[in-house]
């Protein structure tokens, strides 16, 4: 493999497990999957020394063709809301979670090695507080060899959407952590809205965002994908 040839798919499936094994069973096309706000629940029941039933198992959809990566809860209401998914035949590449850099629930940092040097791409889910970029500002993380940055930021601004006429602070923010990881705004080739509204008279919106590494020769476009 080499970076180039990457192709990696991202899409909040609102929690839908439904979704997430469709996704799971018929993209294996695609080297990585970076999902936001995966279903998060009860599995299976679990042997239990205090309970006769059982303790439930909690977790989120799972494939063998796919190596999932995800922070595990530490109590019942901090499940992760974002999970990556690499294709099992990346194996050899040897991806790692990096909770050790960054441990949040809206935050996935996963690493690989490929010719000598380490890479990292980075799944994010920014809620409506933007609790994940205000953790991003606050942490001081010195990485390098960052691809990509990308997932479901929630913000609104003229600077991506150009039927939006504001801009906003958060992106402010926002765009501070992007040159700290010296990445830039990758423009779709078929710009269309990333979210579509269901409510009459509400617009569509540009909320998921990608941002690659500056000047890079090896990911340097990507698409909005129709289906999604």
């Amino acid at each position: 493999m080499i970076v180039q040839n990457l192709k990696i798919f991202l899409q909040n499936v609102h929690k839908s497990s439904i979704v997430l094994n469709t996704i799971l069973e018929t993209l294996f096309h695609f080297n990585i999957i970076l999902i936001q706000e995966p279903s998060w629940s009860e599995i299976r029941k679990i042997p239990s020394s205090s309970n006769c039933d059982g303790d439930p198992l909690m977790g989120t959809c799972h494939h063998p063709n796919w190596i999932s990566f995800a922070r595990l809860p530490s109590n019942g209401i901090d499940s992760p809301r974002v999970i990556s998914y690499v294709n099992i035949y990346l194996k050899p590449f040897c991806f790692l979670f990096r909770k050790d850099l960054f441990d949040h629930r809206d935050i996935n940092l996963i690493s690989f090695i490929c010719n000598d040097t380490w890479h990292y791409i980075l799944n994010i889910y920014s809620d409506l507080s933007h609790s994940a970029l205000k953790y991003l500002k606050d942490t001081e993380v010195n990485i390098n060899q960052v691809l990509l940055m990308t997932g479901d930021f929630n913000v609104r601004d003229n600077l991506w959407d150009p039927l939006f006429p504001h801009h906003s602070s958060i992106s402010d923010n926002l765009m501070m952590i992007v040159d700290s990881f010296d990445l830039a705004l990758s423009s779709p080739i078929n710009p269309d809205p990333t979210r579509f509204s269901n409510t009459v008279g509400e617009s569509n919106l540009v909320i998921d965002l990608i941002f690659l590494r500056c000047g890079s020769s090896e990911l340097d476009r990507h698409s909005i994908h129709p289906d999604s």
